[in-house]
């Protein structure tokens, strides 16, 4: 089969799938789009670049040798959610540690929402894609049965028929795994900023502790 062979199949396939096809297209569409969109701003660097990373691990030594200015800067700038928290922190550094543990938390709640943005458009695919498919199937099989006296054309209807759940589970299917793919990754990358944020809560306090004696 030939490329203008197997467009025209597949033009076929999809066009035979009547007006709930559209929908499901639409529903690709907007899977695509997230799954990529996603992928982008779930990257490391828009989270916690390994550099910035590194130096926070090492933050209580550059408190002691009063080196912070430069990674001060760099928090400031705010490019990564590691960033704008630990500017968060540093700015209430004079408050108490539960204090600065609230006003940390209360940030990471938002950086965390910022993080599942889109998940929720991915939830509606994955509900209502199999969905339009079972009702494209059905809306094609009352048309099939409204004439029983042809059985090759009963036999190809229902062919028709199915090709709607086909589509909407074809679409479904990958946006579940992806799903659950950046589910993973936000919860991996919310309990290390987690354990950083706590490394600079507790340097900045015991910092401000220990000048006041």
């Amino acid at each position: 089969m030939n490329f203008s062979e197997a467009l025209t199949t597949t033009w076929k396939f999809f066009s035979e799938g009547g007006i709930f096809m559209l929908f499901l297209a639409l529903c690709s569409l907007v899977a695509i789009t997230v799954i990529i969109m996603k992928f982008l701003s779930l990257k490391r660097e828009q989270i916690l670049p390994p550099h910035l990373e590194s130096e926070v691990e090492n933050f209580e030594e550059h408190l002691e040798k009063d080196t912070l200015a430069e990674l001060q800067t760099e928090f400031e700038r705010g490019e990564n959610a590691l960033a704008r928290l630990c500017t968060v922190a540093i700015s209430n550094a004079g408050r108490t540690q539960g204090e600065v543990q609230e006003a940390v938390q209360s940030s990471a709640r938002e950086e965390i929402v910022r993080m599942n943005s889109g998940l929720p458009v991915l939830d509606v695919i994955i509900t209502i894609a199999p969905l339009l498919g079972l009702l494209g199937t059905t809306s094609g099989l009352m048309t099939v049965f409204g004439d029983l006296d042809d059985k090759d054309t009963i036999s190809r209807g229902i062919a028709v028929a199915l090709s709607t759940t086909i589509v909407g589970l074809a679409i479904a299917v990958p946006a579940v795994i992806a799903q659950s793919y950046f589910t993973r990754r936000i919860e991996t990358m919310a309990a290390r900023l987690e354990v950083l944020l706590g490394k600079v809560v507790s340097a900045c306090h015991q910092h401000v502790f220990f000048r006041d004696k």
